[in-house]
């Protein structure tokens, strides 16, 4: 098998790592002709299902297999996260699978330019030699190629056949959120103010707060938090209710009329007063602030709330087209009351 590609987004591929490993030590890469999956499956918390197309991050690309040109991967995020930030400041950068002593790695490898100015920052006393001397004179650069190895499992067709994304009833609302760092403030400032209501009334230190989340099909988002001590909430509104595409949608155009959102469209008010209408779920505090990290690639981000099940996060990324191809998709369980 053969996997080879120059990186034309590194901040992208950096960015896109760091919030997966918020949420998992380790992803399942799948590699193929036609895009790159990235995919978490934890023992508890969010799963995420990311669908990326090839030059959302990659410019030259080529992978080969004996399964239809089909790579699976088990990639450690902490150290692919580390030796993609080594390469921010890179002039390029190439990412290929490999081997060393039977170990199977994606190798990193890195070129960087370094000015004159890096040079006349050497100390005047030492030794150095005569080529590094000419080129601080005369104004010249040099290019330094570093590698970074990941090490990586390769994993059996077989092994990931059985790996599906989860099945959700369709929603009773879908909304355009708010930028999602906004809502990140937000939520861990409810969340350290749960804790520490806790703590004050129960003298012992909490360690979970379920934050309860909410929105109708009038625009409307709500985010509270309540505890013995305390009682808080935000409302946002004016928000986005995409209309839904007939031909994403079984029966098409009265498929449309049937659908849970049409009906809760009905209900409710676009002021967030009203009481009906409104779709909610109650979600982890600290998991729902490492879902927000993804806030940092920008994009829309659609949430769709089946009621008092799950929350499904839909995060567009931009490309430079200003098409959005590529999808991050989080699926985030409600807890019981």
């Amino acid at each position: 098998m053969r996997f080879k590609a120059q990186i034309h987004n590194i901040h992208t591929f950096t960015k896109l790592t760091a919030s997966l490993n918020s949420l998992g030590p380790l992803a399942w890469l799948k590699l193929s002709d036609e895009q790159v999956c990235f995919t978490i499956i934890p023992e508890q918390g969010t799963q995420v299902w990311a669908v990326l197309s090839i030059d959302t991050i990659f410019d030259t690309y080529a992978v080969q297999s004996a399964a239809n040109n089909v790579i699976n991967l088990e990639v450690p995020l902490g150290p692919l996260n580390r030796a993609l930030k080594s390469a921010l400041n890179a002039t390029s950068a190439q990412i290929r699978l490999t081997k060393k002593d039977n170990i199977p790695l994606l190798a990193l490898t890195i070129a960087t330019t370094s000015s004159n100015n890096a040079y006349s920052a050497f100390p005047t006393s030492g030794s150095r030699d005569d080529d590094t001397m000419f080129d601080a004179q005369s104004g010249g650069s040099r290019e330094t190629v570093i590698t970074q190895e990941v090490p990586v499992r390769v994993l059996a067709p077989d092994t990931v056949s059985g790996l599906h994304e989860p099945q959700t009833r369709e929603p009773d609302v879908h909304i355009i959120l708010p930028p999602l760092m906004q809502l990140k403030s937000i939520s861990d400032r409810f969340t350290k103010l749960a804790l520490a209501g806790a703590r004050t009334s129960s003298g012992a230190a909490a360690t979970r707060t379920r934050l309860d989340m909410a929105a109708n099909m009038h625009g409307c988002l709500r985010m509270s938090i309540k505890t013995d001590a305390m009682s808080i909430s935000s409302v946002w509104t004016d928000l986005a209710n995409p209309e839904l595409d007939p031909s994403q949608v079984a029966n098409g155009d009265i498929g449309i009329a049937e659908h849970p959102s049409t009906r809760m469209k009905l209900l409710g008010s676009a002021d967030g007063r009203s009481e009906e209408g409104w779709a909610s779920v109650r979600i982890d505090g600290k998991d729902w602030a490492k879902v927000m990290s993804v806030g940092r690639l920008g994009g829309r981000v659609i949430a769709c709330f089946c009621h008092e099940h799950a929350l499904i996060l839909y995060v567009y990324l931009p490309t430079d087209g200003g098409e959005d191809e590529s999808v991050l998709t989080y699926y985030i369980s409600s807890y019981s009351a």
